[in-house]
């Protein structure tokens, strides 16, 4: 029996809902460990799209945590909150979808992702742009595992997670009330 298999057995909805909400906690934090051990133990900083993609990871944590206390004590919290996880994975699927798309040159990126400078007029103009030029680049993968960069990989990801968070709001079996 695989861990998904387990997760989604027909156990009443508030075990369900628990183990869900626990696994949701343990891939968030084991997320953002390894974007972490990329960024300071490998020294591959991360860029603005990077950065943005940790957000849901960053939410989850906390409300996995109380969707798994809520389970049992108040049903409806836990579900409003896989609920709230699901749409953030979803929203974090999409955010990395457009930055695989930016890093395979299929779109520009935000303003904020280039290492360009444009044209200034005068030496004053350079270094108030120096001063706010961001030096990690959007379009450039920095390490890519199978051809694929850390962007891409997580694309489907979020979208298993999110589809995680959702199957622990919607009811199975005979305690699909519960």
């Amino acid at each position: 029996m695989g861990a998904l298999d387990l997760i989604l057995s027909t156990a009443g909805g508030e075990t369900r809902r628990f183990r869900v909400a626990t696994l949701l906690l343990a891939v968030s934090v084991l997320s953002l460990a390894s974007a972490y051990y990329f960024q300071f133990v490998l020294n591959l900083p991360p860029c603005q799209l990077c950065l943005i993609q940790r957000w849901p990871f960053y939410a989850a944590i906390p409300a996995a945590a109380l969707a798994a206390w809520t389970s049992g004590r108040a049903p409806a919290v836990s579900r409003i909150l896989l609920a709230l996880i699901g749409l953030g994975f979803l929203a974090g699927a999409g955010v990395a979808a457009f930055h695989a798309g930016v890093e395979w040159k299929f779109w520009p990126g935000l303003a904020g992702c280039s290492n360009t400078f444009s044209t200034v007029d005068n030496a004053d103009a350079f270094l108030q742009r120096l001063q706010q030029v961001q030096v990690v680049s959007c379009e450039e993968a920095a390490w890519r595992f199978a051809g694929i960069s850390l962007a891409g990989w997580n694309v489907p990801l979020s979208l298993i997670l999110a589809i995680l968070a959702f199957t622990g709001v919607v009811g199975r079996g005979k305690n699909a009330r519960s």
